[in-house]
């Protein structure tokens, strides 16, 4: 780790999508690219992003949270200028990086828009920045990413407001019973189980202790909830987490439960997997259940995840004490180099 207060940019990091209807294909090979996944896999994934008109939430997203940033450095005396960069889509962050570069920063932090431990939710992170330092060549800043903030406060906090907005959304009478349900992308069961220095399943652990940490903050210790898995992407015969959203709600109303919250705290952000799965699929699939239901809002830009965000940079910057809720304790602090490898491609491929 360097040496304290001896940053001079921020940059954020993220997926990206598309924001047009000609951006959607290639959007989707970016991601799939080297995968395998079938021509008309990825056409029918497109249809999601076509019923937004081809346009994903998470660009204008991420725009929002910047312009929030730049409030809350502000008043924290935080003085960095701001990148920002994506995975899958433009600005990419080769681009970022070769501007930061340009602009004469040696050495970055950077926020990436995934709470968690995993493979693709950190390890993939850090290869991206690895590959745009190698990519924009000599005098590439330094990057450095910031911890996990799975079980933060402020996560925590934005989270639990959105659960409490959508119980008050069924209706009258319906929020005392209301089931909690929470989601987080699902992945190979071979990839969470690499997850972590001791290879011990700590994506789901981390999604679990989020779920409960937020449903404790809404109904008090010992509340009860679900953690449910969408979004799978996968060959059929190749084991991910599960229960999928949409057959737990099946089992939800077969259990005489008449009404379900839906939060995505696995998600920072509403983009297009949280609407179509979320909005769109789990909410059909409860109309024909006659299940009462209501999604919570992801963090977005929630002002208590902004803090939160400004309180990372500033243990960084100030060295001031970490703030995590829970019990498993910071995580994404100088990683090894092992750590979250990716699962074999015999067990992630059909």
């Amino acid at each position: 780790m360097s040496d304290l207060a001896d940053y001079d940019a921020f940059l954020l990091l993220s997926f990206g999508g598309p924001e047009g209807p000609e951006d959607v294909m290639p959007f989707l090979r970016n991601v799939t690219r080297g995968r395998g996944i079938p021509e008309e896999r990825l056409t029918a994934v497109a249809e999601h992003y076509q019923h937004l008109r081809g346009v994903s939430p998470i660009n204008a997203g991420n725009r929002e949270l910047l312009a929030a940033l730049g409030v809350e450095f502000a008043d924290r005396g935080i003085d960095l200028p701001m990148y920002w960069g994506n995975r899958n889509w433009k600005p990419y962050v080769a681009d970022a990086v070769r501007h930061m570069r340009d602009d004469g920063v040696q050495r970055a932090l950077v926020f990436t828009t995934s709470a968690t431990a995993s493979f693709s939710a950190c390890r993939q992170y850090r290869g991206d920045l690895a590959q745009a330092r190698a990519v924009a060549g000599e005098g590439a800043p330094e990057l450095e990413k910031l911890r996990h903030f799975f079980d933060h406060p402020g996560f925590v906090a934005a989270n639990a407001d959105g659960v409490r907005t959508a119980l008050e959304s069924l209706p009258t009478g319906q929020a005392g019973g209301a089931r909690l349900v929470f989601t987080a992308h699902s992945i190979p069961v071979a990839m969470n189980d690499t997850s972590g220095p001791q290879a011990n399943g700590l994506y789901a652990a981390q999604q679990r202790e989020t779920a409960r940490l937020v449903a404790e903050s809404v109904r008090g210790t010992d509340a009860a909830f679900d953690l449910v898995w969408q979004s799978r992407s996968g060959p059929p015969g190749v084991p991910w987490l599960e229960p999928d959203v949409n057959e737990h709600l099946r089992a939800l109303a077969a259990s005489g439960v008449t009404a379900a919250v839906v939060s995505p705290t696995g998600f920072v952000a509403d983009h297009v997997e949280v609407v179509w799965d979320l909005d769109v699929e789990a909410q059909h699939t409860a109309a024909e259940l006659g299940l009462s239901y209501a999604r919570a809002p992801a963090a977005g830009t929630h002002p208590a995840f902004v803090a939160a965000i400004g309180q990372l940079v500033e243990e960084r910057l100030h060295g001031t004490e970490p703030l995590a809720l829970g019990s498993l304790g910071l995580c994404g602090i100088d990683c090894p180099l092992g750590c979250c490898p990716a699962p074999s491609r015999a067990a992630v491929a059909s």
